[in-house]
């Protein structure tokens, strides 16, 4: 019965079957390694996308940082600015009033044609005719609103160069340091 077997096409048969056994185990070790690649492709795909979205928060927290300290930064340089401003206008004010009332004192010892008497000591000047003061009063009385204008007009171009140079100074572009950043 066995010799049946062993004929031509049994033969065939046993080595048909013979390759196809070959060809799985083959198959076999095809399919785990092609699995055990798969797998190893697949932790990279996940280490890649891991990375990429440690680096895309890394990107919003650097970008976050930045627009804070652009924020202090901005909040820093107007609060500068408007000290500035405040400094400005204030001292204007006063160079102004100071100025207005000396005008205004002058205007009162022209009105009274009091003189610059000197010291005590000295001798009193005798006042001027009543014709010749007249007409010097009337025109220094004139040039009073000129010269204070003139006056007004030069503190305000002073000042106004002052507030520019002062403007000048804020830097715009100092970065702010955080409290941990400090060296």
């Amino acid at each position: 019965m066995s010799l049946r077997l062993l004929n031509g096409q049994g033969i065939a048969g046993i080595a048909v079957s013979l390759c196809l056994a070959v060809l799985l185990v083959i198959q076999k070790g095809d399919t785990r390694h092609w699995m055990d690649e798969s797998t190893r492709f697949e932790r990279l795909y996940r280490a890649e996308q891991s990375a990429f979205a440690g680096t895309v928060s890394n990107y919003r927290a650097a970008a976050e940082t930045a627009r804070s300290a652009d924020l202090a930064n901005a909040q820093r340089v107007a609060s500068e600015q408007r000290a500035i401003n405040q400094r400005s206008e204030d001292d204007f004010e006063v160079r102004l009033a100071d100025a207005r009332a000396l005008a205004e004192r002058l205007r009162i010892e022209a009105r009274s044609g009091s003189a610059d008497r000197g010291s005590r000591a000295a001798a009193p000047v005798p006042g001027l005719p009543a014709a010749t003061r007249s007409a010097h009063q009337g025109a220094a009385q004139d040039r009073f609103p000129d010269a204070l204008l003139a006056t007004e007009q030069a503190i305000q171009l002073d000042e106004l160069i002052r507030w520019v140079k002062a403007q000048a100074q804020v830097d715009s572009n100092a970065p702010t340091v955080a409290s941990g950043d400090a060296d």
